[in-house]
């Protein structure tokens, strides 16, 4: 009746303002969930896929198959004929003719599946799926030529991609259908994908590996992803939200300095996700779980890591997981006091680095701004916005970029630039090459500490603000210093200390000035800029990747 009056169609917003609440009461989206599915077993209803679409009132009562036939010869592109073959396959008990139907969707499909295979692998196997339960329900005889699974897996694709863009109910069936195509190298095809796809991905990945057997391979090659600081944030986040027995031996104080790692490291990277930080504030007892074993000096480590990184945008995000670890080690708090202390005073970089970083920041201003506000103007030329995703895509980028400008401001606006020419060599301090011996080994290396800018592993170049450098700090030749390297302490002896000096050219003063005007405050525009100022809470210190950091 409600179709009725609206000359026979009506879309489901105007239903729901003609039947709330007077025969709706509440709950309208519960009562059209069962209604839906009544409306199209009448027969005499057409029910659209677009929900904006209206539901036509049909002249005559139809059958189910006829029905079903039209909505599949009607369906534009694969996807909506899979949702089509779908629902035939749900309703074959009510149909008469289904070897008839059958026989006309699966020829349909099969030419379709080997046009889309190569373009659309994942779209590919779902149609092949589909196929395949139609046939072996209509009790047909495959044709021997159509296109199968095992063509899919063996055709060279990205199977990290065909994962990821397959609907997450057939991931399973595709894994099945993967060993069956490739019986002797599935288990390392997915091993090694597993760092490359997303957190729930993962999660299929791994319950199909350890079914067969595969535990210690993917452990194996978890720890070894950890260990390297080289785990992606996706896996990172499944392997926390799973956190069973099954990998006790592998999660720990390491796990989550790699997942800190991780979140640094996707500060500016293009698929950047804030999911994993969120997890980790979110999970309540995440902190203990992982920090339950570990050493004071494991703790102070992470402790110094999550002040000094910039990951966190939101302060609040900082010491939520500052709070926590607090909460389990009370000693640390005084470590935090004295950082605080410590970030009050200059940030010392080097001329160099001070230029990159402002070359870095007018890249930003001056190229990557402008585009993307070109970007954003010309989507929305296209109108709605609603479901505009080409403009939702390009203010999140530039949400992005204007949070980099805003650090890049605010590590300018602290930097002291200074060429280290005033160094003696008496102590190690930023601008000395320190000479180091593992009294255990006697093992010798010898490391270049710099600004907190500086960070060039295969150089042993090392900012002053990393762990190692701030062990070291201070101290003189003969001195021992005991610092935490891979979860096991190390004591080393200091054999020499050099200074290391650049000659500043002149034209650099000039630079930093102008730098310092620019990014400065009228009131802090006055200030000398050979002055110190303050370094922010949000520790614009680079993540230091050298392996004593």
């Amino acid at each position: 009746l409600a179709i009725a009056s609206c000359a026979g169609k009506a879309t489901v917003d105007q239903l729901q303002q003609l039947l709330t609440p007077d025969i709706v009461e509440t709950n309208w989206r519960k009562w059209w969930d069962a209604t839906k599915p009544l409306l199209k077993k009448s027969g005499l209803f057409h029910i659209p896929v677009k929900k904006t679409d209206p539901i036509l009132l049909l002249e005559r009562e139809t059958s189910p198959e006829e029905r079903l036939i039209n909505e599949f010869n009607q369906a534009k592109g694969l996807k909506e004929r899979i949702r089509v073959v779908e629902e035939i396959i749900k309703a074959a008990p009510e149909i008469s003719n289904l070897q008839l139907i059958a026989s006309e969707i699966v020829d349909s499909l099969n030419k379709e599946i080997s046009a889309f295979m190569a373009s659309q692998t994942a779209l590919a196997l779902e149609a092949i799926f589909a196929r395949d339960q139609l046939i072996q329900l209509a009790k047909l005889e495959p044709n021997p030529n159509q296109p199968t699974a095992t063509d899919v897996w063996n055709q060279g694709n990205d199977i990290a991609n065909v994962f990821e863009k397959i609907g997450p109910q057939k991931r399973k069936q595709a894994i099945e259908s993967l060993k069956a195509a490739r019986p002797n190298d599935w288990p390392q095809l997915l091993i090694n994908i597993i760092n490359t796809v997303s957190a729930k991905v993962c999660h299929v990945i791994a319950e199909a590996l350890i079914q067969a057997g595969y535990l210690d391979q993917l452990k194996s090659l978890i720890s070894k992803h950890i260990l390297e600081k080289s785990a992606s944030s996706e896996l990172l986040l499944w392997l926390l939200k799973e956190r069973s027995a099954l990998y006790a031996d592998i999660l720990g104080a390491n796990v989550l300095r790699a997942a800190l790692s991780a979140i640094d490291r996707d500060r500016f990277s293009d698929k950047r996700s804030s999911k994993l930080q969120e997890y980790l504030v979110a999970d309540q007892n995440l902190i203990a779980d992982l920090l339950q074993t570990a050493e004071l000096d494991e703790v102070r480590d992470l402790t110094r890591y999550i002040q000094m990184t910039p990951a966190f945008s939101d302060e609040r995000d900082r010491r939520v997981l500052l709070g926590r670890i607090i909460k389990l080690y009370p000693s640390i708090q005084s470590l935090i006091t004295a950082e605080t202390v410590r970030q009050e005073q200059p940030l010392i970089v080097s001329w160099e680095s001070l230029e990159r970083k402002r070359a870095e920041y007018e890249e930003l201003v001056h190229k990557k701004l402008p585009a993307i506000a070109r970007d954003i103007a010309h989507a929305l030329s296209y109108g709605d916005l609603r479901e505009n995703a080409e403009y939702k895509a390009a203010k999140e980028t530039q949400r992005l970029l204007l949070q980099q400008k805003a650090e890049l401001e605010a590590m300018l606006a602290k930097a002291q630039a200074t060429d280290f020419s005033q160094v003696t060599g008496e102590v190690v301090e930023p601008g000395t090459v320190v000479t180091i011996v593992d009294v255990e080994s006697g093992i010798s290396e010898t490391i270049t500490i710099l600004g907190a800018w500086e960070n060039d592993p295969d150089r042993n170049i090392i900012s002053y603000l990393s762990p190692i450098a701030q062990a070291l700090m201070g101290k003189k030749v003969e001195d021992l210093v005991e610092v935490q390297f891979s979860s096991t302490p190390h004591t080393y002896r200091i054999v020499a200390i050099k200074p290391y000096y650049t000659a500043t050219p002149e034209s650099k003063l000039s630079t930093v000035q102008s730098t310092k005007s620019h990014l400065s405050t009228p009131q802090q525009s006055t200030t000398d800029p050979s002055q110190p100022s303050g370094i922010p809470s949000e520790a614009p210190a680079e993540s230091n990747q050298s392996e004593f950091s």
